[in-house]
C-alpha cells in the first residue's frame, strides 16, 4: 500500500504528461510533495499541516510542486538538529496564500536580498546549485503570484506565496500556443 501511494504521489508530483494550465487543488499538491520529500524531512523535522479550505486555482501544478519541493528541502537543510516545518494554506479574496515556515537557523540579513538570484547559495561547493529559489521565483512570477520571505537568524524562516485563482487570460493563451 505504501509503495502504491509513493508511486501515485510521484505521478501527481511530476505530471510528466501534463504541462498545461488547469485547475488544481494546492493542498493535494503540497501533500504529494511532502510524501515525495519525506525521506529528506523526516529525520530533521516534524511537519505540521495547517491546510485551510481553499479554492482550486488555475495553474501549472507540476511547476508549483517543484516550488514547494525546493522550499521544503531547503527548510529541512536549515534545521541543525530536529525542528518543525509548518505548512499553512488559506484562501484570499482572489486566490490562495501558502506559508512554509521552519525553525531552522534563519537567513542572515545580508543574504535575504540575494536568495532569489541565480547561482546564489550558502551551501558548500557541490551541495547546492543556487538555482532552486531562483527557479521558484520565476515560476511564481509566471503565475502572476508573489513570493516573500521573512527570516531571523536563530528564529527560522517563513516563505509566503500568494497566487491568484485565475491568471490573466493572455497568460493562459500564451502557455497553450
Amino acid at each position: 500500500t505504501r509503495v502504491k501511494q509513493i508511486v501515485q504521489d510521484l505521478k501527481d508530483f511530476s505530471h510528466v504528461d501534463q504541462a498545461e494550465w488547469k485547475e488544481a487543488d494546492i493542498n493535494k499538491g503540497i501533500e504529494s510533495t511532502l510524501n515525495i520529500a519525506a525521506n529528506e524531512i523526516k529525520y530533521k523535522a516534524d511537519v505540521i499541516r495547517d491546510f485551510g479550505d481553499i479554492p482550486p486555482i488555475e495553474c501549472l501544478p507540476q511547476q508549483l510542486n517543484q516550488v514547494f519541493m525546493n522550499i521544503l528541502v531547503n527548510a529541512a537543510h536549515a534545521i541543525d538538529d530536529h525542528g518543525t516545518i509548518t505548512v499553512r494554506t488559506r484562501p484570499t479574496a482572489d486566490g490562495v496564500v501558502i506559508e512554509i515556515s521552519d525553525t531552522g537557523h534563519g537567513i542572515p540579513p545580508e543574504h535575504l536580498t540575494r536568495i532569489f538570484d541565480p547561482f546564489f547559495t550558502t551551501k558548500p561547493v557541490g551541495d547546492g546549485t543556487g538555482l532552486g529559489l531562483s527557479l521558484a521565483y520565476g515560476i511564481i512570477n509566471r503565475h502572476h503570484g508573489r513570493i516573500d520571505v521573512q527570516s531571523g537568524v536563530g528564529h527560522g524562516t517563513t516563505f509566503r506565496i500568494t497566487l491568484p485563482a485565475h491568471p490573466p487570460v493572455e497568460q493562459v493563451a500564451s502557455a497553450i500556443a
